[in-house]
């Protein structure tokens, strides 16, 4: 299933998307936020085989610019799902990401009857948190030593969320 927006479209990713994806991965203003060890083609190809959660490749202008993915928590009390994203270096700044967030947000709480979403960008991602916020999302709180970044210290991420109610666009 194709999903569309304004400047973009989501499709499923498949495996001959691995190597694109993996040369986006590779960018270090992109490692710097995804990384995934010393085979990026090996995590790309894990990433699309994990069951529990759907990957699409970001298209904009018929060319891959980018994977954003999603997860659902199912039981029923804290039924939500869940997003992550990343783009090529190259593309950003140009509504791509919004575009991208905006549609999947859209379709979880459209036609998989969510009416929660979370993110979780490296607390000190200024461009995703902008991009989200466009969205709708708000920050919730931050996690403290979240992740481990490149130079293998322990840094912090940011909770946000979106309510069905809250969804721009």
């Amino acid at each position: 299933m194709k999903l569309s927006g304004s400047i973009v479209t989501l499709r499923p990713a498949q495996e001959g998307d691995i190597p694109a994806l993996a040369a986006i991965r590779a960018d270090p203003a992109v490692y710097r936020w995804w990384r995934g060890g010393p085979d990026l083609h090996a995590a790309v190809a894990e990433e699309l085989a994990t069951e529990d959660e759907h990957g699409f490749v970001v298209e904009y202008e018929d060319r891959t610019v980018g994977f954003i993915q999603w997860w659902a928590e199912e039981e029923p009390d804290y039924r939500h799902a869940g997003i992550d994203i990343y783009l090529d270096a190259s593309m950003h700044g140009r509504g791509i990401g919004t575009d991208a967030v905006r549609i999947l947000a859209r379709h979880l709480i459209h036609d998989h009857g969510h009416h929660r979403i979370t993110i979780d960008p490296a607390a000190d991602n200024e461009a995703a948190i902008r991009c989200y916020t466009k969205v709708g999302f708000r920050p919730v709180g931050v996690m403290r030593q979240y992740e481990r970044g490149p130079d293998g210290t322990w840094h912090d991420g940011l909770l946000m969320d979106l309510l069905a109610s809250e969804l721009i666009g």
